[in-house]
């Protein structure tokens, strides 16, 4: 059972949002199952996750890179679940594991949260921002685009970052992923390949199944494109 609770401020108080319809863009040419195919995605990536992530990445107005991030908490924290897409030449550029929060759940993240101190991970589409190097290395401000959902990202710290906790030898000894305190953390070697590849103004998505958000969701509400 997959838990989602709206909160509209980062302090916990919650309270409902009113939801606005947003500016669209076109397909340009190529439908998102024309995309997938070109790209080889099928038995890698989740049509219906990718599908959602090339609707919102074309509805987002403040994207300055042609590059789409898709995080797939559908899948378990032993597979790889985080691929980044150059939406531009089509392909695939990476394909990760990536740890979620640690009171999202154990292997599968099931409970996500806007609230800071919950130590969750948050869901919905987010701008990627600007680096740094704070005490997690090599890090990437990630600004929260979707109120009550994930628009306390910045203060929580919420960024990508690499951690030991995400590399694969965990799981061999652990049975899952180590957990953040609501970061998508990915392996250590990889860290700044990714970082690099999606900074500076591409979107990152973060899905779940989980029919609450998709249902109330400020970007895919409303679904005037065909694809």
């Amino acid at each position: 059972m997959f838990l989602w609770v709206s909160e509209h401020l980062c302090s916990g108080r919650y309270s409902s949002f009113s939801i606005e319809p947003v500016c669209t863009g076109s397909l340009e040419e190529m439908s998102y199952a024309d995309v997938y195919r070109q790209m080889h995605l099928e038995g890698k990536v989740n049509r219906k996750a990718f599908k959602l992530a090339v609707q919102g990445y074309y509805k987002i107005d403040q994207r300055k890179r042609d590059v789409l991030t898709l995080i797939d908490f559908s899948l378990p924290s032993t597979q790889e679940r985080l691929f980044v897409f150059d939406m531009e030449h089509h392909q695939l550029l990476y394909s990760s594991l990536v740890a979620h929060g640690k009171n999202s759940g154990e292997n599968y993240a099931t409970s996500f949260s806007n609230v800071s101190g919950s130590y969750k991970s948050s869901l919905g589409f987010y701008l990627t921002e600007n680096t740094y190097q704070g005490r997690n290395g090599y890090s990437l401000i990630l600004e929260g685009l979707e109120e009550g959902v994930n628009d306390c990202a910045r203060e929580r710290a919420i960024v990508v970052h690499g951690a030991s906790y995400a590399n694969p030898s965990v799981i061999r000894h652990g049975g899952r992923l180590g957990r953040s305190l609501g970061c998508p953390a990915v392996p250590t070697h990889l860290s700044r390949p990714i970082i690099n590849a999606i900074k500076g103004g591409s979107i990152l998505f973060i899905y779940a199944a989980q029919s609450d958000y998709l249902a109330n969701s400020s970007i895919l509400q409303s679904e005037p494109l065909s694809i």
